[in-house]
């Protein structure tokens, strides 16, 4: 079975910042099942800092493991371990190269801390 079910539908924004998706997005993690984001969600995909080399080899790479890490972020679903071993995960299936899931990875375990949302 393929782990993404549906094709990610995204329309720009008019900040040209973000992007909201236009049909529901799924992905099927080995750990935790079927992970679904909604219509109507708002993404940034990957939150890359815009250094030339940084943004250069990570910046236009896993839009869909991003839009699922954007998600499990802001619901708070999974703890911040998991999200981001769901993002590592998505990267992967999706056909990013090893190393550079884990340098996003890195970069999400090292950074992500201020933007997991807990209420």
């Amino acid at each position: 079975m393929d782990r993404f079910p549906n094709p990610l539908q995204v329309e720009l924004q008019p900040d040209r910042k973000t992007w909201r998706l236009l049909a529901p997005f799924s992905y099927l993690d080995p750990g935790h099942g079927l992970v679904t984001v909604p219509a109507g969600f708002i993404s940034d995909f990957a939150s890359v800092p815009r250094l030339p080399l940084t943004y250069a080899l990570l910046g236009a790479y896993g839009h869909a493991a991003a839009v699922l890490h954007d998600w499990l972020y802001s619901t708070t679903t999974l703890s911040r371990a998991e999200a981001d071993r769901v993002f590592l995960n998505a990267l992967r299936s999706s056909g990013i190269a090893r190393w550079r899931a884990w340098l996003m990875y890195a970069g999400v375990r090292i950074g992500g801390s201020p933007r997991y949302t807990t209420t």
